[in-house]
């Protein structure tokens, strides 16, 4: 049985509005850890009151099929509060609830705080925006950062490595750092969760039925994590390559699918300059690096993209916004990533370099970032042990500094 651990970086931030009348809720990639963390949240506040006035329901469970609409759900709940002292509501994956919006609506009136999880964004979105305006507060929960793997590991009683490389082989979903299992078992896993996730929830949730194009389109993506390209590229090439029309609109449709669950982040690009978000062209990059080897297994040609998507990610966790950095309507050198903290003047910029093999490409990683002339702070992560240097002001820092620094 592996222990229930802290997960500091998103319990920090609930417990600060527990027994607040807002509804809290916990959104993310399926096997993110949504769950858990909200057993972390009840285990918290048992504390300050008993069982008795907790009421706690995962949809997943055949315990609670019955309970398909918001009218059962709200008679169901209703009946188990039997006293006037507060009730701590708690729904793990609610959206298979059929306009559940509407019952937490009306618990919400009541003398409750109600705890929600969701695997698909859309979940604050529609009539759940509409009835609970400024009325909820969300957390996106990521999966594991290297900290948490490190820890994850330790308090489980690995006996396989915690470093860097095992991280970049095997990611950051908590089963694999909760439970010890095999490279081959890893593999498996990871198809399975994969095909669970972006084939089976968007078909089920979306009623797709170009199952082929989906599929087809899920491997453009995850084999091309790090480069920019445009709904037509990618329809072209999907086109040529299977020697039928793609629609651009279509394609379009599924990547918002693929957003929608969690699976990808669309990233646009930022002209510094000229201080302005670009329409034209993006990146995408996956919640979790490891997914794409669900679909390719690991390979070292993928690696540059696989770095990026773990700095990117990293940057996510702690609330930066992200964007890909042009240096000017004339220049069209890209800087990999421009990240600012939210209502803040706070910004980073950031090269990602798998290793400084020649004076050309030291150069190309240090000069574009010389290039910005402002006072923030540049890097370039690499994975090159053997050069750790600060060039005009520009640091070079390992890509395991970086994931562990407490602040950049």
């Amino acid at each position: 049985m592996y222990k229930l651990l802290p997960r500091d970086i998103y319990l920090g931030k609930i417990r600060k509005f527990i027994d607040d009348k807002n509804v809290k809720a916990i959104t993310g990639i399926r096997r993110s850890g949504k769950s858990e963390l909200l057993k972390l949240v009840k285990k918290e506040i048992l504390e300050k009151t008993t069982e008795n006035n907790i009421i706690y329901i995962n949809f997943e469970s055949s315990e609670f099929y019955d309970l398909k609409t918001y009218v059962e759900l709200n008679s169901y709940i209703k009946k188990l509060m039997t006293n006037k002292e507060k009730y701590y509501v708690f729904l793990d994956e609610i959206q298979h609830v059929e306009n559940w919006e509407k019952a937490v609506n009306s618990l919400r009136l009541e003398n409750t705080d109600i705890y929600i999880t969701g695997s698909n964004s859309k979940l604050l979105y529609g009539q759940f925006a509409s009835l609970l305006s400024g009325r909820y507060v969300s957390f996106e929960v990521s999966t594991l950062s290297f900290k948490e793997f490190i820890n994850f590991r330790k308090e489980n009683n690995f006996k396989s490595p915690s470093d860097i490389n095992e991280y970049i082989k095997i990611g950051g979903f908590p089963i694999f750092s909760t439970t010890e299992y095999d490279s081959s078992q890893i593999s498996v896993l990871l198809n399975d969760l994969q095909r669970s996730i972006a084939i089976g929830d968007i078909v089920t949730q979306y009623k797709i039925t170009n199952i082929s194009l989906l599929e087809r389109l899920i491997l453009f993506v995850y084999n091309n994590i790090g480069n920019i390209f445009s709904l037509r590229k990618i329809s072209s090439f999907l086109s040529s390559n299977n020697k039928e029309n793609v629609n651009i609109e279509k394609i379009g449709e599924y990547l918002t699918y693929l957003e929608n669950i969690y699976i990808i982040k669309k990233v646009q690009r930022y002209d510094i300059k000229g201080k302005k978000v670009l329409e034209t062209n993006c990146k995408y990059y996956l919640a979790d690096h490891s997914l794409q080897y669900s679909l390719s297994n690991f390979q070292k040609t993928n690696l540059p993209g696989i770095l990026e998507n773990i700095v990117f990610n990293e940057l996510i966790r702690r609330g930066y916004k992200v964007y890909i950095g042009k240096l000017n309507e004339r220049d069209n050198r890209e800087i990999d990533f421009v990240a600012e903290k939210q209502n803040s003047q706070e910004r980073i910029y950031i090269q990602v370099c798998k290793e400084f093999n020649s004076a050309k490409t030291i150069d190309r990683e240090f000069n574009v970032l010389a290039d910005i002339k402002d006072s923030f702070p540049k890097y370039v992560v690499t994975l090159d042990e053997l050069y750790q240097e600060t060039k005009g002001g520009i640091k070079s820092i390992h890509l395991k500094d970086f994931l562990l620094s407490d602040e950049f």
